[in-house]
């Protein structure tokens, strides 16, 4: 090492030491969650929310995560579902740039905390609100999608077993079916 390498401190025996390390920021506990997340551990990824919780009480964006897993991994349902209404409610009140980007992922952790606590349907108002914000959100739609959630019925004040609806949705899925094939095909010539 030359000695006009400013980035490194020296210890008193004048070996190097680490370089300086800046704060730490509430995207760094969220990467750390999200590597433990992927190698399926839960727990140390809870313990890492808490300690950023704490570190950071007025950070929606880990309230919102934070209260999903209080829920999910704790099994503190209600403290949870409370713990996200309040990360959304601060996220709006914040006015972040971003907000409308957000949303989607705060009622998908909201639904989540709802459907440990066993309330499926106000986890589908969850992801439903979420859904306003992003439509093709995926996440979202595979909540629901594993929900076992279908679409209205052509005739909604009818049963969904009715052989009107049965034979309108047979003839609206096929003419979507065929409309879409013709798109493909103009598409490619």
């Amino acid at each position: 090492m030359q000695n006009g390498d400013s980035s490194y401190k020296h210890d008193d025996a004048g070996s190097p030491a680490k370089p300086d390390v800046g704060e730490v920021k509430p995207s760094d506990y969220l990467r750390a969650v999200k590597a433990n997340l992927r190698s399926g551990k839960q727990k140390e990824a809870f313990v890492l929310l808490q300690q950023a919780a704490v570190r950071f009480p007025n950070e929606p964006l880990i309230l919102s995560y934070y209260g999903c897993f209080q829920a999910l991994v704790d099994k503190k349902y209600r403290s949870g579902v409370e713990t996200c209404k309040k990360a959304i409610t601060m996220l709006r009140q914040k006015g972040v740039f971003e907000e409308e980007l957000l949303y989607p992922v705060f009622y998908l952790n909201l639904g989540r905390a709802y459907l440990s606590a066993g309330k499926k349907p106000d986890a589908i108002e969850a992801f439903t609100r979420g859904l306003k914000y992003d439509n093709s959100n995926s996440e979202l739609r595979r909540e629901l999608r594993r929900l076992g959630i279908r679409k209205t019925p052509p005739v909604p004040f009818l049963d969904r077993s009715n052989p009107v609806n049965k034979y309108i949705g047979l003839i609206l899925r096929a003419t979507t079916k065929n409309s879409g094939k013709a798109n493909r095909q103009r598409a490619s010539e």
